[in-house]
């Protein structure tokens, strides 16, 4: 009989590989025209339990590669760290994955990588920062899943196996700080949650 250290590391051997996988795919994805920029992969855990959705690649992402690189990333990472919640559970990625296409193109072409995503990490919460990306969340073919309302701040069920946390979009708010209020309110729910957690 398979112990459960057992199991579990068989679930992120296959993760891990999934995820490898999609990479290489995203990376030498021509679906848009997107003239020299390089897809940017999602970063983290592929079995984390809180999964962090932006909309929008922002020029650090685009420079690197990868998504939550630079100041989203950096703040995201300080928030966590005061509300007590290991950043080795995080994964995040952008729904649109390249910097320079136009959105109407990109947006349904890229869905299908944000499903393939969710699908391999399994995660307990999702966060889905901003109007945008709540949208584009909400329009995903993703089994069982239920509709979101903008309600930053509030836990909602997602799907049988997950929840959502609604938040404002995290790089616009870096330059305002009413907008950094708002968001940091909203997102400081995740520590409650967090802290809600049954022990492994």
């Amino acid at each position: 009989m398979s112990k459960p250290d057992d199991i579990y590391d068989k679930h992120l051997t296959r993760a891990i590989s999934d995820i490898n996988e999609l990479c290489r795919e995203l990376t030498h994805c021509e679906k848009c025209a997107h003239g020299r920029a390089v897809p940017v992969i999602g970063s983290g855990h592929p079995l984390a339990d809180i999964f962090l959705i932006k909309y929008r690649t922002h020029p650090s992402e685009a420079s690197e590669g990868v998504a939550f690189f630079g100041r989203s990333g950096e703040a995201v990472m300080k928030g966590c760290q005061k509300l007590g919640i290991d950043s080795l559970i995080l994964y995040g990625t952008n729904v649109i994955k390249c910097a320079n296409v136009q959105e109407e193109e990109a947006r349904g072409r890229c869905a299908p990588y944000l499903v393939r995503e969710l699908m391999v990490v399994q995660p307990k919460l999702v966060v889905v920062m901003g109007k945008a990306a709540l949208e584009a969340v909400n329009g995903l073919d993703f089994p069982l899943a239920r509709h979101l309302d903008y309600k930053p701040g509030v836990i909602q069920p997602f799907t049988p196996a997950s929840e959502a946390l609604v938040t404002p979009e995290i790089d616009e708010s870096l330059n305002d700080q009413r907008r950094k209020t708002s968001f940091w309110k909203a997102f400081k729910v995740l520590g409650e949650w967090y802290e809600s957690l049954p022990p492994y």
